[in-house]
């Protein structure tokens, strides 16, 4: 057997290189697509009136309402439901924003029955929309990092939904 050629074999790595980096390169696009599909609200942008802040929210590929926002100054993503009572933050996360566990409550949720702890967080922001004084629960049995924006904090702002489109106004006429 004969030794190839030092161009030929640099050629060769050359070849591979290449490809590692546009297997990279499309598996970061393509990443980053898939989160945007997901959470289309990444950065809310906010529209002042004299008589309110308006953030529009645009749905998911599945119809959800997801946005990047702040819980006490430190960067969460929301999950908007209606349903739920409370603003729900996870556990894990909980003890990672520093919230307080207050009063065990009986939580009910799709999954069952759990027990939860009251907590109040100082603020809550999503855009410009800035909540003060809301009521929380620390749920234990949800997983991941995603907080349910509830109607804790959703009953302070009007809101409508149409055509994919969330919008969420705070008045601020005191």
């Amino acid at each position: 057997m004969s030794a190839q050629p030092a161009g030929k074999r640099a050629g060769r790595v050359m070849l591979i290189l290449a490809w590692g980096a546009g297997l990279f390169l499309a598996t970061h696009f393509f990443g980053k697509l898939e989160d945007q599909q997901r959470n289309p609200n990444s950065t809310p942008q906010s529209i002042h009136t004299n008589d309110y802040v308006e953030v529009r929210l645009a749905s998911s590929r599945q119809g959800h309402y997801y946005a990047t926002g702040q819980i006490n100054g430190q960067n969460v993503e929301f999950l908007l439901d209606t349903g739920a009572t409370d603003v729900a933050v996870p556990a894990e996360l909980a003890r990672q924003l520093g919230l307080q566990a207050g009063a065990a409550v009986t939580v009910r949720t799709a999954n069952g029955q759990s027990i939860g702890h009251r907590t109040r967080l100082k603020y809550l922001k999503l855009g410009d929309i800035v909540l003060e004084d809301v009521a929380a629960l620390i749920a234990p049995g949800m997983a991941g990092d995603e907080v349910l924006l509830g109607m804790s904090a959703l009953k302070k702002l009007e809101f409508t939904q149409r055509d994919g489109t969330l919008l969420l106004r705070q008045s601020t006429l005191q």
